[in-house]
């Protein structure tokens, strides 16, 4: 079934409220098989609001309106969709009840003829009740194109898609499953390259990647009866993906460090951590502090981070972490001696079990003759110490200390597996 939302609201074309509705009905029609071809916004005009109803008609075989359903003069959705199908508009009883209990309740307001337009829907429509608010909805299907009438404040709208639209709508017994994988280390146009042929030869299950600042997701999608019918799909696309060589030739699965929507890198390091009941700390010179600042967001920090050290000059690098200012200045802040003589000072003075540290050039300008992106990564452990430069091009200032953050979660990260 191909599916097209109409708003209608001069506030919308005019910016003075964003259009949300239209984000959620994909999604819900999304998840009971219902492909949104199409989506448009219309003023309060009747003309243009038939014209666009017309051509919505001859193209998708459902067309939900959203909006317009109120008391005042421009709410005309109703009216024009009763036109365009040469239909009457009809009172709907329990929404006109509704109508009399609300102004029964309320002495002060009358109620007048305006009001009853809210209790009125197009003859022959199967009534949508409104939970929260007084304006009917409506479904009705005319010559295989189904119609469905909704009002547009969101607090009304929802529940009435979620109580009364989807259960009428939901008879393929088809759903919408997806699956994201999330990667770092690799960035979407090399994603996009190696899998090319996969994109562009698909069909069910489909995949799409996504861009982020530092990382890139995939969203595996197919349409099935259950989830375990769709598992069996994704689950062959997923190991097809995670077996493709990248451009340096490992497999795609060394990049690959967590699934879901609202997961994080963050998130799993903090998770392995906890789980391996290992501690962390770091020294922050170019980053000052966001890393600490990140691990501290989730609950239960503190079962894994005491502390750590913002040390931005080379004075408070000497000072507090007992680095010799004469080697500093022979090396630089920015330079692999400096990592790994932060991370080694902070895990002993600490007593962690791993210690990151954090020193580069975030810009705007070159710092030591290092150009701007420049970030060295240190990582001390029992094993011992290692440190990793990474250059972060064409970002940012804020973009390169978050994106040296993601860095040091993943050396964690990578470190807690080994």
């Amino acid at each position: 079934m191909k599916a097209e939302l109409i708003a209608v609201g001069t506030e919308i074309l005019t910016g003075q409220i964003v259009n949300t509705n239209a984000q959620y009905l994909s999604e819900k029609m999304a998840e009971i098989g219902i492909d949104v071809y199409y989506q448009t916004a219309v003023g309060d005009n009747e003309e243009r609001l038939l014209s666009v109803i017309d051509m919505a008609s001859k193209r998708s075989d459902l067309v939900i309106l959203c909006g317009g359903l109120g008391p005042t003069e421009d709410d005309l959705t109703k009216q024009t969709l009763a036109k365009y199908l040469g239909r009457n508009l009809v009172f709907d009883e329990k929404a006109n009840q509704k109508l009399d209990q609300f102004f029964a309740s309320r002495p002060k307001y009358s109620r007048t003829p305006n009001n009853e337009r809210q209790a009125q829907m197009v003859e022959d429509s199967t009534p949508i009740q409104n939970i929260t608010g007084l304006a009917v909805g409506g479904i009705l299907t005319v010559d295989g194109v189904t119609y469905v009438v909704l009002p547009g404040p969101p607090s009304e709208l929802k529940p009435m898609v979620q109580e009364g639209l989807l259960p009428l709508l939901s008879t393929s017994g088809e759903q919408l499953y997806s699956r994201v994988l999330r990667f770092f280390g690799i960035g979407e146009s090399q994603l996009v390259t190696v899998l090319a042929d996969m994109i562009e030869e698909q069909t069910d299950p489909t995949l799409a990647p996504y861009a982020k600042v530092g990382e890139v997701t995939l969203r595996l999608s197919t349409k099935a009866k259950n989830q375990q019918a769709a598992d069996l799909k994704l689950d062959a696309l997923e190991a097809q993906i995670l077996a493709t060589p990248g451009l340096d030739n490992t497999p795609l699965k060394d990049h690959l460090y967590g699934y879901g929507e609202g997961n994080s890198l963050a998130q799993v390091t903090v998770d392995l951590l906890k789980a391996s009941g290992k501690s962390v700390t770091a020294a922050e010179s170019l980053t000052a502090g966001l890393f600490q600042s990140t691990i501290a967001d989730f609950q239960g920090a503190s079962e894994i981070f005491e502390g750590g050290f913002v040390t931005y000059s080379l004075a408070q690098k000497a000072s507090i972490l007992g680095i010799a200012e004469a080697d500093l200045k022979v090396h630089g802040v920015v330079s692999e001696f400096t990592a790994r003589a932060m991370a080694e000072t902070t895990r002993e003075k600490v007593g962690a079990d791993l210690a990151i540290s954090l020193t580069g050039v975030a810009g705007p300008d070159e710092l030591e003759g290092q150009p701007v992106g420049t970030v060295f990564i240190g990582l001390a452990s029992e094993a011992g110490v290692m440190v990793k430069k990474v250059h972060i091009g064409g970002r940012s200032r804020s973009d390169i200390r978050y994106i040296a953050v993601l860095h040091a979660l993943n050396m964690v990260r990578q470190a807690l597996l080994a």
